[in-house]
């Protein structure tokens, strides 16, 4: 089980890494396309990654529509799921050991801590988001309500006598996490005030998706993350999973987000423009493109 990528491998590695929880829309499809583009213009390799950790949310039917448009689109990867290579697994819920281990160097390092807040104290005790594409700001409740003995013998998640508790990363308040974007330039959020302590392990022992992509990406030797823009402040939290980790950084490129005619940013609810609604409707790879705003 690795977590590191070799130090010495400089190959170009991109990875689209769509969760089987809708049918993928025009938004997604500009999104892979660009990571398809970088990692071919590269002359890299694109990895597919099947982000289904949550069970209750996840369908098979919709893990095979992923595939099926993408492919459809005329993206190619070289590593995935369907096709194999030397970093699988490469459907997430296959790989719940390397996030557990993840976990334990946290908790080691006195990173994380448990929060027993319930889901009403939450609501009503969260700050604000700074927009509708980010989680509200955690008020810290449960920081210092165990002490470092006493996180260090709680059990494990999951197990029957583990604590009804979600697992938060504590971010270092006042640090500016900067980074360089492909697109955008230099990017910086403030700790403890635009994201706060986040969550890295849930009380239903799901494996949250910062902790669970940054693991993925090292160990898969990902040099570039591509993904859309409301994804900016997880850079900032995961850059600091990365360094408690000891994780090597990665490049990023945050794409323009597609929005709907009311300036919305499309989600899985815009069903009418799926990739799977369009193409039952007969729009051919070149229609969507046009639709997409995106090169062929």
């Amino acid at each position: 089980m690795r977590l590191m990528p070799g130090a010495d491998d400089k190959t170009y590695r991109g990875r689209i890494a769509p969760s089987p929880t809708g049918y993928l829309h025009l938004g997604h499809a500009r999104t892979f396309w660009q990571a398809y583009r970088r990692a071919r213009r590269a002359g890299g390799v694109l990895i597919f990654r099947n982000e289904d950790l949550d069970e209750q949310r996840c369908r098979e039917e919709f893990a095979r529509a992923m595939f099926e448009d993408l492919a459809w689109l005329g993206i190619r990867w070289q590593e995935g799921p369907d096709v194999g290579g030397a970093f699988g697994p490469y459907e997430q819920s296959r790989r719940r050991e390397w996030y557990r281990a993840a976990w334990r160097r946290l908790r080691a390092g006195g990173w994380i801590y448990p929060c027993t807040c319930s889901r009403r104290e939450l609501a009503e005790s969260a700050l604000a988001p700074h927009d509708d594409q980010d989680e509200p700001l955690y008020p810290g409740t449960c920081r210092e309500k165990y002490s470092r003995e006493k996180i260090n013998e709680a059990a494990e998640p999951g197990g029957a006598t583990s604590l009804d508790a979600n697992w938060r990363f504590r971010v270092p308040d006042g640090e500016r996490i900067e980074f360089d974007d492909a697109r955008l330039g230099r990017v910086g959020f403030v700790a403890g005030r635009d994201f706060g302590d986040f969550v890295v392990w849930r009380r239903d022992d799901v494996p949250a998706y910062q902790l669970a992509v940054v693991v993925d990406d090292a160990a898969m030797q990902v040099t570039e993350v591509v993904r859309g823009e409301d994804l900016l402040r997880s850079t900032a939290r995961q850059i600091l999973l990365q360094r408690a980790l000891k994780l090597p950084a990665v490049e990023y490129f945050h794409c323009e987000l597609l929005r709907d005619e009311q300036g919305v940013r499309l989600a899985k609810r815009h069903d009418a423009l799926s990739l799977r609604h369009l193409r039952e409707r007969g729009l051919t790879p070149v229609d969507v493109f046009a639709l997409a705003g995106m090169g062929g």
